[in-house]
């Protein structure tokens, strides 16, 4: 079964997915509650890219199927309001443990899938919902989008990422404001602030960016955006030196790939490049 037989094979309750055109759209679709992170959600989630990091371009006959990700929420109003407070309310501080283990594996996965994942933010993106955004490569927001970490004012901290990745987007500075006083900002300063990419109009112009950036991504070598991907990651944590280090090696093993082989070649010849994802 490719990857996207597999996914069309899932008992959702929370999620509808849509493949087309080699782009999965996952929608988060609980509006009644603004989309939050139940643990069922979450759940639920994982099962989803779980078959995405299991298939997508793994082993000696890499699965291509799906080409990029897509998130977004149900409704004009939320992309994720955030975690589920009124379950956490009620967790043990074990019970805390594994939804936070379970949330940050998640973000993880998603950070470190193959292909290109853009969040599309239409409306709020507070909490878990803004953490589950930074987890993605681009984000993209709606002009009606909001961004927080108000976990102080419920007696808490951020705790699917928050803490990590607002300071890699916004810088310290920023974050340690946003963070300690659970702020609000709005889409514009979002996009000011470097947590955003574009501000588009509406949900549909929202859409139709995010699925225009993974087919731009969907015409490159597949291999060659996943190394990419994996280089930009490796290099985010360290100085200069090794950032150009780790850089250096992984631009030396794409020589000789098949997918190097023929983009080179196309290139000279003056043709496109057909890329076999190898």
């Amino acid at each position: 079964m490719t990857v996207a037989d597999r996914l069309a094979a899932l008992d959702r309750r929370t999620l509808a997915l849509d493949v087309r055109e080699a782009i999965l759209t996952i929608t988060i679709t609980r509006p009644e509650v603004l989309n939050a992170l139940s643990p069922e959600v979450i759940a639920e989630l994982r099962e989803v890219v779980g078959i995405l990091r299991d298939g997508i371009g793994a082993g000696t006959d890499p699965d291509w199927s799906v080409r990029g990700v897509v998130i977004t929420g149900a409704g004009p109003k939320a992309f994720v309001a955030g975690a589920d407070i009124a379950r956490m309310r009620e967790m043990t501080a074990e019970q805390a443990d594994a939804y936070t283990a379970e949330a940050q594996e998640l973000t993880s996965w998603l950070e470190t899938l193959p292909v290109p994942v853009v969040a599309a933010v239409n409306g709020f993106a507070l909490g878990g919902g803004c953490e589950l955004a930074m987890a993605c490569d681009v984000i993209l927001a709606s002009e009606n989008a909001a961004f927080g970490q108000p976990e102080v004012a419920l007696g808490l901290i951020p705790g699917f990422g928050g803490c990590v990745r607002l300071q890699q987007y916004v810088g310290i500075a920023a974050a340690r404001e946003l963070i300690l006083t659970g702020r609000r900002i709005s889409a514009a300063e979002a996009e000011r602030l470097g947590l955003v990419s574009r501000v588009l109009e509406d949900q549909d112009a929202l859409l139709a960016a995010a699925r225009e950036i993974i087919a731009l991504a969907a015409r490159q070598s597949p291999t060659a955006v996943a190394a990419a991907k994996r280089t930009v990651r490796a290099a985010q944590a360290h100085p200069t030196d090794a950032g150009l280090a780790i850089e250096r090696e992984a631009f030396v093993a794409r020589f000789g790939t098949p997918d190097m082989l023929e983009g080179t070649a196309a290139f000279v010849e003056k043709r496109r490049p057909e890329f076999t994802g190898a």
